[in-house]
């Protein structure tokens, strides 16, 4: 059984002009619906996060902070992360339904779960927020893992944007395995191959930044080759997804050439290393994505693929890689593969 994290405050945080509003939510829930698979999720019940919780990864001046801006009718934190009234309280049901996810897929009442929850949360820092994000979803969820016995986290993030706050909270710590694909450069500027984690974390942050254009192809050979591989030497207890469907070709964003099935097959591979190595243990956690359509076809398919089920309707392929830029991307994956097998000592999964 999947279940699902979804409340409607969650559409409520932000502004329409935006281009990570509510429309992104409903364009999902809709899609769902049409397909019948909103019907088949096991809807969790959960509460906001306490501030103690977000706390496990955020400073307690910065949480008073984005409350106090929040109840007095938002404001500007950077030029891309505007607060509304609603930021607090569905920041707050985010991380709450977050937590309640992790601990339900522990627990054993469910085999997996897809969080379907706005703000995102992956550029999050200790102390600030950027990149449309407040507070660190996927951290906290970690974070919830550990406390509930835990020993192992592993964080795997498809975003086309480096998460660079979940990177920095784990950073020096063994217990997290972090480990990005994304677009470089592009914003926030972070997640070379080089930034490999410090101290206890040293070797659990693992990198591999793509030119722009990278296809299904790129991706799924870095999940191959890397990504499983360090979950197979590393042991994770479970597994959290940031799963940023941005890489999209059709994203307005960002210039990846990733498709639907692209991340129904990354989806496909996880599930079958966690249930290899953690009981199957797998949470999702939404992050960007901001072409509708694709969006809502992407969340339909990891949830097709978290169930074991065909993809329903194929995606419509991007236009093909000239030769040398198809090069040019190898050569980078090439060196990230490299650099990744004599660091870690991995192995094709």
């Amino acid at each position: 059984m999947i279940g699902c994290i979804y409340d409607p405050l969650f559409e409520q945080h932000g502004i329409p002009y935006h281009p990570e509003n509510g429309t992104r939510l409903a364009a999902i829930v809709d899609c769902l619906k049409q397909v019948g698979l909103w019907q088949e999720l096991e809807h969790i019940e959960f509460a906001p996060a306490t501030a103690e919780q977000v706390g496990w990864v955020h400073e307690p001046d910065y949480i008073e902070h984005i409350r106090f801006l929040s109840e007095h009718g938002g404001g500007a934190l950077d030029l891309d992360t505007q607060a509304t009234e609603e930021t607090y309280p569905a920041a707050m049901l985010a991380a709450g339904g977050c937590i309640a996810a992790t601990e339900t897929v522990i627990a054993g009442e469910l085999d997996s779960a897809i969080c379907l929850v706005r703000p995102p949360g992956h550029h999050a820092l200790p102390n600030q927020a950027m990149g449309f994000c407040f507070f660190n979803n996927v951290a906290i969820a970690a974070e919830a893992a550990l406390h509930a016995g835990m020993s192992r986290v592993a964080i795997l993030d498809f975003d086309a944007h480096h998460g660079n706050g979940t990177q920095d909270i784990f950073y020096s710590r063994g217990e997290v395995l972090y480990f990005s694909i994304h677009q470089w450069p592009a914003f926030p500027g972070t997640g070379s191959v080089d930034e490999v984690g410090l101290d206890d974390g040293a070797g659990r942050t693992i990198n591999v930044p793509l030119p722009p254009g990278a296809h299904d192809k790129h991706y799924l050979r870095a999940w191959r080759q890397i990504a499983v591989p360090a979950l197979n030497a590393f042991g994770p207890d479970i597994v959290l997804i940031s799963a940023g469907y941005d890489a999209h070709w059709r994203d307005p964003l960002v210039n990846m050439q990733m498709t639907a099935d692209g991340f129904y097959r990354l989806i496909q591979e996880t599930v079958t290393a966690a249930v290899d190595l953690c009981q199957g243990r797998l949470v999702v956690i939404l992050e960007g994505g901001y072409n509708l359509d694709a969006l809502a076809l992407s969340v339909e398919n990891t949830v097709l693929a978290l169930g074991g089920r065909e993809i329903r309707q194929c995606d419509e392929a991007p236009p093909p890689l000239h030769p040398d830029q198809d090069d040019h991307i190898t050569q980078y994956l090439d060196h990230a593969v490299e650099q990744h097998r004599q660091r870690l000592g991995l192995a094709d999964s």
